[in-house]
């Protein structure tokens, strides 16, 4: 089995021209996994090769807000001498 595509050989086309194959190439947009690598080349925009070891995921908006809350609440405790 292909590590890659996961298709056996035998799966495919080994009798001749006007055999069909076992699978079809597709393309499918995924907006997640869109939304990942414009991110990811941001980053890499933005910091130039300084991005080894960052990952980027994906988490529900309002973890997100929660998390934003956190670190300015953090920063401004930090800034009040506290």
């Amino acid at each position: 089995m292909c590590p890659q595509c996961q298709t056996r050989h035998d799966d495919w086309d080994h009798g001749g021209p006007d055999q069909e194959d076992a699978y079809a190439a597709t393309v499918q947009l995924c907006i997640g996994c869109q939304v990942l690598a414009d991110k990811q080349q941001s980053l890499a925009r933005d910091r130039g090769e300084d991005i080894h070891g960052l990952k980027v995921a994906l988490i529900p908006a309002a973890h997100a807000a929660a998390l934003e809350v956190e670190r300015e609440q953090q920063a401004r405790h930090r800034r009040h001498g506290g």
